[in-house]
């Protein structure tokens, strides 16, 4: 076995090990916040796939989480059920949403289909809005203090160790984080990966090669909504309330920075981009509190990565490698 697989390998084990015992380091506000990082890395990853490996320019992923957030919080407050359970319907129910959208969308490419994508994310919380009965409305869901909701009465006894609500949704945050990384991992390192990049590459080269064009983006859009799903029912269960102000318009844009800052085709630097999304706009308002000042540091801030990193944080990863190997080749004197 290589040598990079290998590091490749203790890297990650390391840092889940530092996932694991952040909690005991950190308060139980920071590990709220470090929670929303792994549900914002769930998404990241989906999208990365879409727009990063498949090429699919997606700016309503906001909405398929939304789709994943109702799902959760109408599963446990008109049906009971528990709110770990919904996670997986919530996954599949999105997933559907996702190839069914895939299916039109699958004829439009760049513009089009950003403009496609956005029509939706504008379009969800009117949507939402319109079936009161079935969504709360304008209300939204409250799931405050509910028996579904895992640790919010009483903390939870798990493994010998006894968790409060936010340290539950921390923990179960970041471990479906860890697993549906290293399912994306080993989904772009087989075969359909390799036809998300070639389509990605170049779409007449790819039906060359013998790949359905149609397939293969309706699929990128069914995994890539799932995992949007699963961050939605995620941020359902984290801020135990949903309404349509909840996901807005802006989220969509926000995972799109996400995946920049990271590094667009590249699942190395993801963790980074949710960091950004969850602590540069709490840092932006500690910075400066005059109206409207956050979002010009935030732009400010956004606009000087763009420049100095234009990879992203992946691509930096990827440079400071290609040094280290340049200074093991260079011959010592």
């Amino acid at each position: 076995m290589r040598r990079e697989p290998l590091r490749a390998l203790a890297l990650f084990a390391a840092l889940a090990a530092v996932v694991f015992v952040l909690p005991a380091f950190v308060n139980d506000f920071r590990a709220q916040q470090f929670a929303y990082v792994g549900i914002y890395l769930v998404a990241l990853t989906g999208l990365n796939i879409l727009t990063g490996y498949a090429g699919q320019i997606s700016l309503g992923h906001g909405a398929f989480m939304a789709i994943g957030g109702y799902t959760a919080s109408i599963l446990m407050i008109d049906h009971g059920v528990r709110d770990i359970a919904t996670i997986p319907l919530a996954i599949i129910v999105t997933g559907i949403a996702g190839v069914l959208f895939g299916l039109p969308a699958a004829r439009l490419s760049g513009l089009y289909l950003a403009l496609a994508t956005f029509a939706i994310a504008v379009a969800a919380p009117a949507t939402i809005k319109r079936f009161e009965g079935f969504t709360g409305g304008g209300t939204g869901v409250n799931l405050f203090g509910i028996p579904e909701l895992t640790a919010s009465d009483a903390p939870l006894q798990l493994f010998g160790f006894e968790l409060d609500f936010n340290n539950w949704i921390y923990y179960l945050s970041w471990t479906i984080a860890i697993a549906g990384y290293v399912l994306a991992w080993l989904i772009l390192r087989g075969r359909t990966g390799r036809a998300f990049r070639a389509v990605r590459d170049s779409e007449i080269a790819a039906v060359s090669s013998g790949i359905s064009l149609t397939r293969t983006k309706v699929l990128a859009f069914g995994i890539s909504a799932a995992y949007a799903g699963a961050a939605g029912a995620l941020f359902a269960v984290a801020t135990a309330f949903v309404n349509p102000d909840t996901f807005p318009v802006t989220l969509s844009i926000f995972l799109l920075v996400g995946i920049v800052v990271s590094g667009i085709g590249s699942l190395q630097g993801l963790v980074a981009g949710a960091v950004f999304i969850v602590f540069m706009p709490l840092w932006a308002q500690t910075v400066s509190k005059s109206p409207g000042a956050p979002f010009v540091v935030y732009g400010g801030v956004l606009i000087v990565l763009v420049l100095v990193l234009p990879g992203g944080v992946a691509g930096l990863i990827a440079s400071a490698r290609r040094l280290t190997r340049r200074r093991q080749d260079f011959p010592k004197p």
